[in-house]
């Protein structure tokens, strides 16, 4: 009996008459080097159904996918289309099976018009030449049978993310598509633009297409999932229907562990303070930037967390990256170990003990092409000057030591850092900077998009470095995670700073209530036509 046959005989069972699976993985297995990344891993996907694909960061969703899309080759087991078996040399053969993914960062041409990204590659033409009109004709239908109301003719672009990647869906649905793969389709998307997703969603549902949703916000998964396969450390753990399982369950079932252990991390956090009795080791004094944060004064303490809290746009970020010199500010400066300078670049902020984690980890953290080690020393190596390698010696103990503290996943420091899951790759960006020793930390969205497992380590590292004495600036768009680590916080809106409380007894409700009363008040001063 297979993997598959013995999880489908003690999980649930298609009723009889149930429709043939339009996709089967079975008994898949990966391997890159000693990692096994995938161990006799099996998935099936039935027509008109979305199916979560749930575990932890390194669990082997992202190979698994991979596995289905041709971007990897399979080391053993089979994939089933239709009944027939297929190996897919290439996303291209995939594609061609009926196969389409879309990914957290769409992978569309922004230059382009939506009907022109639309249909890439296939534009009706006429005697060699595009047919325009005839182009945009059948985007437009694409678009109008999922409820998209977007002119196929303006430049993608223009649009939202989310927009965006309702374009990426309307494209894998013009090709056909039977299995739509949605990887973090969520991530950067606010409450509508989620819903607008989840209604596309459901009509492709309701068209037959299998739908599998990759996503770590389990309340979406409970929204819009009927099924879920669960993997941890490259193994299939359960296929389960959504309504059988419990949110308690499905987390015991991915992390492997009971939930105590994640409430002793939250006794931690909430047993330690600060001490603001000495002098600031940051202190921002008016700092602002024309057209993205007005003046804005902080004052950061070793051994304290400040908590920025915001709505996007709200202008964390954008003091975020003044603090650490990525932006040059126009007004007011920075305060370093009583030092009073203008911050012009991050060498002058490293070379003064603080470390910035970018939210945009793909564009301004990761080197793909680079190993876990040389992406971890990074930091330390320009520090030091490229003139002046780091010795063999000390790259071998910082990346071990840094590996084992992080439980960074592949423990390979010779694996390439494009093929660690989103929540490694975060780590490993968090031990780029610690291996520097900074004395003050600021991490813009650290967890974004990575697993309850990967965000509690993290977390729990977080309040570690601040028992320490380090000294942090932590931005979440989850202000559960916000509240949850620091001692003071910071709520922002419109791009300056409206609220500043030590963190006693604060709620979400507080917050969003201040963040809301503001507005009132904007609206109040407004004069009346």
């Amino acid at each position: 009996m297979t993997q598959m046959d013995h999880q489908l005989a003690n999980g649930p069972s298609a009723p009889s008459g149930a429709p043939r699976p339009v996709v089967e993985m079975r008994d898949i297995s990966i391997t890159f080097g000693n990692v096994r990344a995938l161990d006799q891993v099996s998935l099936r996907l039935l027509p008109g159904e979305v199916h979560a694909l749930m575990g932890e960061n390194g669990a082997g969703k992202s190979t698994l996918i991979k596995a289905l899309t041709g971007v990897y080759s399979i080391d053993e087991g089979t994939v089933v289309v239709d009944g027939e078996q297929h190996e897919f040399g290439s996303p291209a053969a995939s594609q061609a099976a009926g196969i389409s993914t879309v990914y957290q960062e769409v992978n569309l041409l922004p230059n382009l018009t939506v009907a022109e990204n639309m249909l890439l590659g296939r534009e009706p033409r006429r005697f060699g030449a595009i047919q325009v009109r005839a182009m945009n004709r059948r985007a437009r239908a694409t678009l109008e049978s999922l409820g998209i109301d977007i002119d196929p003719t303006s430049e993608l672009g223009q649009h939202p993310i989310a927009v965006q990647q309702l374009v990426a869906i309307a494209r894998a649905v013009d090709v056909e598509a039977r299995v739509l793969i949605l990887d973090e389709p969520t991530s950067s998307l606010d409450a509508d633009e989620v819903a607008k997703l989840f209604e596309v969603m459901r009509r492709l549902r309701e068209q037959g297409v299998a739908i599998v949703f990759v996503s770590h916000f389990l309340d979406q998964v409970y929204e819009i999932a009927d099924r879920m396969t669960i993997l941890r450390n490259g193994r299939l753990v359960e296929e389960r229907m959504v309504a059988d399982t419990t949110q308690l369950e499905l987390v015991k079932l991915m992390i492997g562990r009971e939930l105590e252990a994640l409430e002793r991390l939250d006794r931690k956090v909430s047993a330690r303070t600060a001490d603001e009795s000495g002098a600031p080791v940051l202190k921002a004094l008016g700092v602002g930037r024309k057209g993205s944060l007005e003046a804005t004064d902080l004052d950061l303490y070793a051994g304290e967390v400040i908590g920025l809290a915001g709505l996007l746009g709200s202008g964390r970020t954008e003091l975020a990256r003044l603090l650490f010199g990525a932006d040059t500010a126009d007004t007011g400066e920075v305060v370093i170990h009583s030092e009073r300078r203008r911050l012009r670049s991050p060498r002058h902020a490293i070379d003064r003990k603080v470390a910035f984690s970018s939210e945009d980890r793909k564009a301004e953290g990761i080197v793909g092409d680079l190993t876990v080690a040389d992406n971890m020393l990074l930091a330390l190596q320009a520090s030091r000057g490229w003139l002046r390698p780091i010795p063999q010696v000390t790259r071998t103990k910082l990346v071990e030591q840094y590996i084992a503290a992080l439980d960074i996943r592949p423990t390979d420091p010779t694996a390439l850092m494009r093929n660690l899951s989103g929540g490694n790759q975060q780590k490993v960006l968090l031990a780029r900077w610690l291996i520097t020793q900074p004395e003050i930390l600021v991490l813009d969205e650290p967890t974004r998009g990575i697993d309850i497992g990967a965000k509690a380590q993290i977390q729990a590292k977080v309040a570690e470095l601040a028992a320490q004495g380090m000294a942090v600036v932590f931005i979440s768009a989850e202000l559960e995670e916000v509240l949850r680590l620091s001692d003071r916080l910071v709520v922002m809106r419109d791009r300056r700073k409206i609220d500043e409380r030590p963190n006693q007894d604060v709620s979400v409700s507080d917050v969003l209530e201040i963040i809301a009363g503001e507005a009132r008040a904007e609206q109040a001063e407004e004069p009346r036509a």
